[in-house]
């Protein structure tokens, strides 16, 4: 059985939410990279609308897109979701910054929903069509996809860094996961760090599904599965435009003070946002910040799992016990917000922010600093970029830092503050660099180098 949909995606989530009876785009890296890209072809995104037990029936967006849900149970999300892809697979992938937990219930939840999703992919996408899968949630759906249609091309993409092979043999059912990426003819990462890894994998487990040539991995079979790294990127239109004098307002409303800080994050543990308030409340001990404010966005997460629920207790208890000691009736000097905020709102506090700090202990790649960077063409403003997170290859003019070390915060923060008193024009010409690189390697490259890539695998 085949649809007519020459090219499809496949991810988590549909790159929308319901609001009532509206249906929004979806906040999140993911969506803002993949959409403009989908939109352009025209194509079909299958993917959980977010709601459990319910799914609509196709739809377009109001840009054309069609949107196909796949039905989820509440058990289905706690098993696949919450279980496996976020309690085992997520931290195992960030190096056990928490430790993952290994559960059977959870494994057999993820190898289902993982078949559900590959049977829907199989109904919509026409006979020879592109198929596209998306990150650490369906890395079973490529190996299913290969035996139910075997004519599709299929491409797999990992949102998130891949681990040195020792810490992924932990993992119980480790030969079906590389079985299942193994099913696809392109295998694509941000770094090639990431690259090296599954390589490294690959040519160590013993296997007869594996052995290296090159970026190319043989399966037991003689196909021939491409490896590579694609740096992912950001779309320059898609943060839209400010509000007219609206960097002039919201530092007034920050009570005018002489630098901005600005962190933009999930809640989530990998990001390392308690360290940076750490480290912010030991410059305002020190009197090195006088006149600065810290604005940290924390868009909510993952909040039913308890390692998330504890990184946001202690985030919180960290920006009250701040505020109390160095804030002052009506004047904090950390203005917290947890919620999620509009694109254009978003572009205002980063044209607004002198200095971003970005500082997490593990991620694939961080469009944040991306957006940061793009929000300031003539060269103003100064990144703190940790040394582990994927940006760190391309952006390496910032001023990077070690996360887990809180002397290395607080010395790039400094010297990203003083500099743009004291060396503005190297802090412009950096920042300029930066912005250059973002510029000529956007979204529509990391796309095109991945489908070019995919397309020639075959």
């Amino acid at each position: 059985m085949s649809g007519d949909n020459s090219f499809v995606v496949v991810a988590n989530r549909l790159p929308v939410d319901l609001h009532g009876t509206t249906w929004t785009p979806s906040p999140g890296g993911l969506v803002a990279a993949l959409s403009p890209v989908l939109e352009r072809q025209q194509g079909c995104w299958v993917g959980w609308p977010g709601m459990p037990d319910e799914a609509p029936e196709p739809f377009r967006t109001d840009a054309g897109l069609l949107l196909h849900p796949v039905r989820l149970s509440q058990a289905d999300f706690e098993g696949f979701y919450e279980g496996f892809s976020n309690a085992s697979l997520w931290p195992l992938y960030h190096d056990l910054i928490v430790t993952p937990e290994y559960h059977r219930q959870w494994w057999a939840a993820y190898r289902d929903v993982n078949l559900r999703f590959a049977q829907e992919v199989a109904e919509v996408a026409a006979e020879g069509a592109t198929v596209w899968v998306q990150d650490y949630q369906l890395q079973l759906v490529p190996g299913i996809l290969r035996q139910l249609r075997p004519d599709l091309r299929i491409g797999f993409f990992l949102h998130i860094p891949f681990p040195c092979p020792d810490l992924f043999r932990q993992l119980p059912w480790r030969d079906e996961i590389i079985r299942g990426l193994l099913g696809a003819d392109l295998i694509g990462f941000h770094l090639e760090s990431s690259a090296r890894n599954f390589l490294d994998l690959c040519s160590g487990t013993g296997q007869p599904a594996t052995r290296r040539i090159d970026a190319h991995v043989t399966t037991g079979d003689g196909r021939r599965v491409g490896v590579g790294a694609f740096p992912i990127s950001i779309d320059m239109n898609s943060l839209g435009e400010g509000e007219d004098g609206g960097v002039d307002k919201l530092r007034r409303e920050l009570g005018d003070p002489t630098t901005v800080i600005l962190g933009v994050d999930r809640l989530d543990y990998t990001k390392g946002i308690l360290q940076r308030l750490l480290a912010f409340e030991e410059l305002l001990e020190a009197g090195a910040l006088e006149g600065a404010v810290l604005l940290q966005i924390a868009t909510p997460s993952r909040e039913r799992i308890d390692q998330y629920q504890v990184a946001r207790s202690r985030v919180e208890e960290a920006v009250g016990r701040i505020n109390g000691r160095f804030g002052s009736m009506g004047h904090p000097v950390v203005h917290y917000l947890h919620q999620s905020l509009p694109k254009n709102e978003l572009r205002t506090y980063y044209e607004a922010a002198d200095v971003m700090l970005v500082t997490p202990f593990k991620d694939g790649m961080n469009l944040v600093a991306k957006e940061y960077v793009a929000c300031h063409p003539e060269g103003d403003g100064a990144l703190v970029l940790s040394e582990f997170a994927g940006a760190a290859v391309e952006l390496h003019q910032a001023n990077l830092c070690n996360p887990f070390d809180l002397e290395s915060i607080k010395r790039a923060l400094l010297t990203a503050v003083q500099g743009l008193e004291t060396t503005p024009e190297l802090m412009a010409e950096r920042m300029t660099a930066m912005h250059a690189q973002v510029r000529d390697h956007d979204v529509d490259r990391w796309a095109s180098n991945f489908l070019s890539a995919l397309e020639k695998s075959r």
